[in-house]
């Protein structure tokens, strides 16, 4: 990408595309569109075509998706399907009426069979069934890999499709029901510090293992894919490439924190997915790798979320 080129960021306030704007600025890049949900309703068809024509970026990121934990996705199934699938599909189609060829979709490491072989390797996907309390949202995110991969081909785009694994960072959403299980622990900790409380509750068994990216960490990995003239299309996993599990990330959580009570699990709730690993061989491959630990990683958020109930005291 040249340092002037315009480009579009969909879903720049998320934790993803800020990152991805942050990593953007610091490379040196300048000309860089967002437009805000008041301003510009990706649902719409018409509203994205009409924004796209009259802006005429050169480069797209697609990282605006309707997200959410375990909760949150087995509850608004509807909205995870529909919105999802109408973001990705306006989007491409539009970018393709007004002549873009480099475009950036962002999956989920949702996208691949419930009961995979670990690491998963992208060439996992659509050889087994899907998790039961993610599947509209998994269906949503490999629908718009076809999409890209479909444009690919009989259009001749360039659409390259990054499948990220458990993100966290700045931006990231604490709410205690319908956030992903990273910022929930944070939150819920930090309550139970704050409370005196002795205990604080787990979802599920502690025993599902998972990865986890500092979204800083995709963000790099992102841009460096689009910087490679090389990289015209495909699928690539981003991760980093080892796991643990949901009771050892709450013990890690913990320590940051400072918290010393005890974990309670609640095993009226589901586990999801029992492991989760990528298989980043690919993105090694091409020489990129991630760089922040998850304990450093999860320092830096946790100063971002004492930050955050600051601004809202």
């Amino acid at each position: 990408m040249e340092k002037d080129a315009k480009i579009f960021v969909a879903g720049h306030k998320g934790m993803v595309g800020s990152a991805i704007i942050r990593k953007l600025e610091r490379s040196g890049y300048s000309n860089l569109l967002t437009a805000s949900h008041e301003d510009l309703d990706l649902t719409c068809q018409l509203s994205v075509k009409n924004f796209i024509q009259e802006e005429n970026p050169e480069y797209i990121f697609i990282a605006a998706a309707k997200v959410g934990g375990i909760h949150a996705n087995n509850i608004f199934r509807a909205e995870f399907i529909y919105q999802n699938l109408m973001i990705e599909a306006n989007v491409l189609h539009a970018a393709w009426q007004s002549g873009i060829e480099r475009l950036m979709f962002l999956g989920s490491s949702c996208v691949y069979p419930r009961n995979c072989p670990q690491p998963i390797k992208e060439e996992y996907l659509l050889t087994g069934p899907l998790e039961e309390t993610n599947e509209p949202y998994a269906i949503a995110k490999i629908a718009g890999l076809k999409l890209c991969e479909s444009y690919n081909r009989q259009y001749g785009m360039q659409c390259v499709s990054v499948m990220p694994t458990n993100l966290y960072g700045p931006n990231d959403n604490y709410d205690p029901q319908n956030s992903h299980v990273l910022p929930a622990l944070i939150r819920k900790v930090h309550e139970a510090k704050v409370a005196g409380k002795d205990t604080f509750a787990v979802w599920g068994s502690g025993k599902p293992m998972r990865e986890f990216l500092h979204v800083d960490d995709m963000a790099d990995a992102c841009v460096f894919l689009m910087e490679r003239p090389d990289i015209r299309g495909g699928l690539f996993n981003i991760g980093a490439g080892e796991d643990l599990s949901i009771e050892e990330l709450a013990r890690t959580v913990m320590d940051v924190v400072g918290y010393k009570g005890k974990i309670a699990f609640d095993t009226t709730k589901p586990d999801g997915t029992p492991r989760k690993l990528l298989d980043v061989a690919r993105m090694h491959d091409l020489g990129w790798s991630s760089t922040i630990p998850l304990h450093q990683g999860l320092e830096r958020v946790y100063e971002d979320f004492l930050s955050l109930i600051k601004l809202n005291d």
